[in-house]
């Protein structure tokens, strides 16, 4: 890269903490003019701790400039008009601030540094942006070969082909990693990916179910480097596929229910919490999707009013399982209760993590331990036991009420609910659902939230019949 390119900043100092004139001065040895060196405040040029006390210090990051003129006299590598991208930087970790906010010099100090490849590689290029480059050719040719259109046309399709990329690789790696779309934590995270993919493939006039042909090329493309991705594909591919449909479904009419809220609304106004909460709990709309629609209109959601009707969702839940359970549980053993709600949590996870046509194929439950059987033609690896453990546990560990519900059995099979009793079933059934996690039918019974189980550990997985295998369980507390 061309030394006249690029730019440099430093720290200007800030209390008992003096100027990095070091840094400048080591800059100025290897060339840089000292108008191509900035000195900024911890705002810019400061990194951590990463909580209220830890190891911290100031930085020197490195700019690319892109020699259009400067937006005014104050433009620098801290203006965001666009003129320099930040491409580098060198964390000193120098200094430990402690609870009473004093910085103290570490014994021993060490320097961070990070390089953005995409970054550079776009420099190097001399593209625009990062989906300009080879890194992203690849996917994006596929998306204009789904919508039709071309990138780079128009400019709000763009925006879109941009998101649709960038999501959806995204997706596939972290789909790659073992995680699933769920209400909580990393899968949470997924599950919004997927979903504001899925609204701009939508506007992109891409009506079909698609998304397994982008990621098959995300792991075509970036397998070599990643080989997981190859060796994870068939996970990758039914779950971005299972959960594109489920929500491809909904879009529609979500976004149809949400033109009918803002009808009455006009730039500037907060949309109506009652109406909002409808959207994520019927239609499945991720809050920060709600939120982005609005601001494309220019109005805004009251967080507040949400998060108070999603906690009152969560309370009236439980308190209608409770109800549920009272005839029930006097009846059956506080223990076994516990596990048999495991069970259903031990399917799922199986399902997810082993392979998505698992089913149940008998159970027996004492008050020690619960035993399930299950259809499956080799034994279960290590590591898949290791993520069926972990993922009953994030559920145990999200506290997720247990809601049942009676209803007529066409009403179960269109919720996708899992039965294994063929035809056995009368007219009504109880449904019992654990967020997003389990749907089954069953007789019960069984805790109102999965925190009553505390923990979940398999102690054994065998054989029990030819293609059948056995695991037991044991849940409570455990260190």
């Amino acid at each position: 890269m061309d030394p006249n390119s690029l730019a440099v900043t430093a720290f200007e100092g800030e209390g008992d903490i003096p100027r990095d004139d070091e840094t400048a001065e080591i800059w100025k040895s290897h060339g840089m003019r000292d108008d191509q060196i900035y000195f900024y405040g911890k705002e810019d040029n400061w990194w951590g701790p990463a909580g209220q006390t830890g190891p911290c210090g100031p930085d020197t990051e490195i700019f690319f400039d892109d020699g259009r003129p400067k937006c005014g006299p104050k433009c620098g590598p801290s203006c965001h008009c666009g003129k320099f991208t930040e491409i580098w930087n060198n964390v000193f970790m120098q200094y430990f601030k402690d609870a009473e906010g004093k910085f103290t010099p570490l014994k021993q100090m060490n320097v961070d540094t990070g390089m953005g490849l995409e970054r550079i590689l776009r420099i190097l290029n001399g593209k625009e942006t990062v989906y300009d480059t080879p890194l992203f050719s690849g996917i994006i040719g596929k998306v204009e070969e789904l919508s039709g259109k071309m990138y780079g046309v128009d400019e709000d399709d763009t925006r879109a082909f941009r998101i649709v990329a960038d999501h959806l690789r995204a997706a596939t790696f972290i789909l790659g990693d073992g995680v699933t779309p769920s209400k909580m934590g990393q899968g949470y995270i997924l599950r919004r990916l997927i979903r504001r993919a899925s609204r701009y493939m939508s506007k992109l006039g891409i009506e079909n179910a698609c998304m397994k042909e982008i990621a098959e090329v995300v792991v075509s493309e970036y397998s070599k480097a990643y080989p997981e991705l190859q060796r994870n594909s068939e996970f990758i591919y039914t779950n971005i596929s299972s959960e594109e449909e489920k929500f491809r479904k909904t879009l529609t009419k979500g976004l149809r229910r949400f033109n009918e809220v803002i009808a009455n609304n006009k730039p500037g106004d907060v949309l109506d919490g009652k109406a909002v909460f409808q959207l994520y709990d019927t239609f499945g709309f991720p809050i920060e999707l709600t939120q982005e629609l609005a601001a494309e209109q220019g109005m805004k959601v009251d967080i507040e009013d949400f998060e108070g009707r999603f906690k009152n969702h969560q309370q009236n839940s439980r308190a209608g399982a409770d109800q549920q359970f009272k005839g029930g549980l006097a009846d059956h053993a506080v223990e076994t209760t516990k596990l048999h709600t495991a069970t259903h949590l031990l399917n799922a996870a199986l399902r997810v993590h082993v392979s998505p046509d698992i089913q149940q194929k008998g159970s027996n439950i004492t008050a020690e331990r619960l035993r399930f059987d299950f259809n499956l033609d080799r034994k279960c690896t290590p590591e898949e036991l290791k993520a069926v453990e972990k993922y009953v546990n994030d559920a145990i560990k999200a506290a997720i009420p247990v809601v049942c519900e009676e209803m007529p059995i066409e009403q179960a099979r269109e919720r996708n609910a899992i039965g294994v009793f063929g035809d056995k079933y009368g007219e009504m059934v109880k449904v019992y659902t654990i967020g997003d996690v389990s749907c089954e039918i069953c007789g019960g019974p069984h805790v109102s939230n999965t925190s009553e189980l505390q923990g979940f550990k398999i102690k054994k997985e065998e054989s029990s019949a030819a293609g059948v295998r056995r695991i037991k369980a044991v849940v409570g507390k455990f260190d």
